[in-house]
């Protein structure tokens, strides 16, 4: 079962898979069939009634003793030779790694948004490294007996270091932090060395993804305030992949708006492209994750 990251590249790709299902059969139909072979002597043409062919004429394949097959026709004179078309696989590109490997995309598989943006909820490490300040640049929450990433400054080391809003921090130099509150956090990365400090994160497990694609005017079909999705307009792509409402943008095209303003986060919308990839979570999580 094919795998899609939206629902127009889903039917983009089925219509193609049609398309190509009845000019195939057309095209096998349009193929002549071989006659029935023709006797060589009098003493082949069977019996009335045998099981033999009793067929009065070659195969084309055997006129006149020339090799008249489809390959043959192909090399020989193209101009006769029936081609039957061949489907045209469109994917993402094969360097992507975790979902985006596995699904099809003949609208969006060039999307740098869509690759960027994509949310493994895998576990990964990076090395970090203190600024010229003692400080690596990131803010944490206490959540559930967890440890999130609430804010990662922009230049910072955390941000260069592939750190984003919402990975949850398993361990630090080796130590497991589940259950550790916000300060306890906080002193492990001060007593860190300026170098080579490790930590280990999990891809934002409470965040996803959706495609969408713009309509003929520019629009992908949702309203927000403050960040916040507050409406969805019927029909459009953003109804039609599942966006939601009370769910607060956090990327666009894998670019953070966490703290930007709204008509910050409209242009970077309106300059995105005609595909663009929103990384949101629920409300209640990110205000929990935010609050002071």
């Amino acid at each position: 079962m094919s795998l899609y990251p939206s629902l127009e590249d889903m039917k983009v790709d089925q219509l193609a898979t049609a398309q190509y299902r009845y000019e195939a059969q057309v095209t096998q139909a349009a193929l002549p069939s071989a006659p029935p072979s023709y006797p060589l002597s009098p003493g082949d043409v069977p019996a009335l009634g045998g099981s033999r062919s009793s067929s009065l004429y070659p195969a084309l394949s055997d006129y006149m003793g020339l090799d008249l097959s489809p390959r043959a026709l192909a090399e020989l004179a193209p101009q006769y030779a029936v081609s039957i078309p061949q489907p045209t696989a469109v994917a993402v590109p094969a360097a992507s790694a975790g979902p985006l490997a596995r699904m099809v995309a003949p609208l969006s598989g060039q999307s740098l948004g869509l690759q960027r943006a994509q949310v493994t909820h895998g576990v990964r490490e990076l090395t970090l490294c203190k600024d010229g300040s003692g400080k690596i640049g990131l803010r944490v929450q206490a959540i559930s007996k967890g440890v999130f990433v609430c804010l990662v400054m922009k230049g910072s080391p955390a941000a260069l270091a592939g750190i984003r809003f919402g990975d949850q921090i398993l361990q630090i130099n080796g130590t497991t932090v589940a259950g550790f509150s916000v300060d306890e956090v906080h002193t492990l990365f001060r007593k860190s060395p300026v170098n080579g400090i490790s930590v280990v994160v999990r891809d934002r497990p409470f965040e996803r993804t959706v495609t969408l694609h713009k309509d003929s005017v520019g629009h992908i079909g949702f309203q927000f305030k403050n960040g916040k999705i507050i409406g969805l307009v019927k029909d459009s792509s953003a109804a039609r992949n599942g966006l939601l409402t009370d769910h607060h943008l956090l990327e666009v095209n894998g670019q953070n708006v966490v703290g930007i303003k709204d008509k910050e986060i409209t242009a970077l919308i309106a300059e995105g492209g005609p595909i663009i990839t929103v990384t949101v979570v629920p409300s209640f999580i990110y205000e929990h994750m935010v609050k002071k």
